[in-house]
């Protein structure tokens, strides 16, 4: 007969004394001390993994497990807790660049918070290949991980939406508006626009915008803030000065030197860069043109990075909240791993704010 909660040793006398004493003996599993206490596998695992009271565990019920554990000699190692949980105790997180600091800088924090709830992390480079990240999916399944963390590449989701009906899966950075996945990014819609409002304010009017990945989501997000000051200040938005095709230094580079080819006429007076990637490709070709900024061009480029501020001329930036993103996407996935916690599924997108970097990259034309 299961021993029920409200009865469940008032006391050690009592405990010993009960029918269940010699069945504690016994005990190897936790579903073998679920079924003789009456409390249920979860409740009994948070206790002995000692985050009971973060789950609101009473301190009543926590001692009576902890009590039981302890006469059925019960080991709670981390490869038995697995075993007994039918888990891992490993993620998997993808990122497109593990040389870009902005992705080591998250992949550092995600493992910084998996390792606070006791998980380990797999990490994998897609390196910039939808054909990569597919072949580390598949890697990380055979793992049998128990959740993924992918910042996706390229507008193919259709194995990411194969993988969410399977696993766990938050996405971070980027994400697919017509696909409900789990995902945590930036609000890159309105600091884009308030940066280019800047440079407006200024005096810009001829302003170029060197993109990454067209129709991504991170693109359009920071196109749109892009367009929208434009229309609000009655200026054209002009096709030939929209540059680009990838979030790389190449291509930072390449539309730099289509933009030193225009006629000086036409010639943009300020450049807002979609990704430090794509700055350090476009500086490093008005360099070479002995071209300086801000005399010859005002620059403003997304994303903050340690030397932003150091550079000839500091940088003006926005910067990404990659510590938050990086928590919070681990913290999302930890959610849905937790299958208690189904009010947290409740939350399928987060964007974040990011925080404008004025420094001087720009001047009045």
């Amino acid at each position: 007969m299961q021993f029920k909660r409200k009865n469940a040793f008032t006391n050690h006398y009592d405990f010993v004394h009960s029918p269940h004493y010699m069945e504690l003996k016994e005990a190897k599993t936790l579903k073998d001390l679920a079924k003789i206490t009456g409390f249920t596998e979860s409740t009994i695992s948070r206790t002995l993994n000692g985050i009971g009271t973060k789950y609101r565990i009473s301190k009543d019920t926590q001692k009576k497990i902890i009590e039981a554990a302890n006469e059925a000699n019960f080991s709670f190692n981390e490869n038995a807790r697995g075993l007994r949980l039918r888990k891992t105790m490993t993620v998997g997180f993808i990122v497109p660049d593990i040389s870009n600091s902005f992705f080591a800088k998250m992949a550092s924090l995600v493992e910084r918070e998996a390792r606070l709830h006791k998980y380990a992390v797999f990490l994998c480079d897609s390196d910039n290949s939808t054909e990569v990240e597919q072949a580390s999916i598949t890697l990380l399944q055979k793992r049998k991980v128990d959740g993924i963390i992918v910042c996706p590449i390229g507008l193919e989701s259709e194995h990411l939406v194969k993988l969410y009906k399977e696993t766990p899966l938050v996405l971070v950075d980027r994400y697919f508006p017509k696909i409900d996945i789990p995902f945590v990014t930036s609000n890159d819609v309105l600091d884009s626009y308030k940066v280019v409002q800047h440079l407006i304010s200024k005096g810009h009017k001829k302003i170029a915008c060197i993109q990454g990945v067209e129709h991504t989501s991170q693109n359009d997000m920071r196109i749109e803030g892009y367009k929208k000051a434009l229309e609000d200040n009655d200026i054209a938005f002009d096709p030939k000065l929209l540059i680009g095709n990838s979030f790389s230094e190449e291509n930072g580079y390449n539309a730099a030197q289509q933009i030193i080819g225009m006629p000086k006429t036409k010639r943009p007076t300020a450049i807002f860069s979609l990704s430090s990637i794509i700055t350090l490709g476009a500086l490093k070709s008005f360099t070479e043109a002995g071209l300086k900024i801000p005399e010859d061009f005002s620059i403003v480029s997304f994303d903050e990075q340690e030397y932003s501020a150091l550079l000839a001329t500091p940088l003006t930036t926005i910067g990404q909240p990659k510590e938050e993103m990086g928590t919070k996407a681990f913290q999302m996935l930890l959610a849905q791993m937790d299958s208690e916690k189904e009010e947290n599924l409740k939350q399928k997108g987060l964007l974040l704010p990011t925080q404008l970097n004025f420094r001087d990259s720009i001047k009045a034309p």
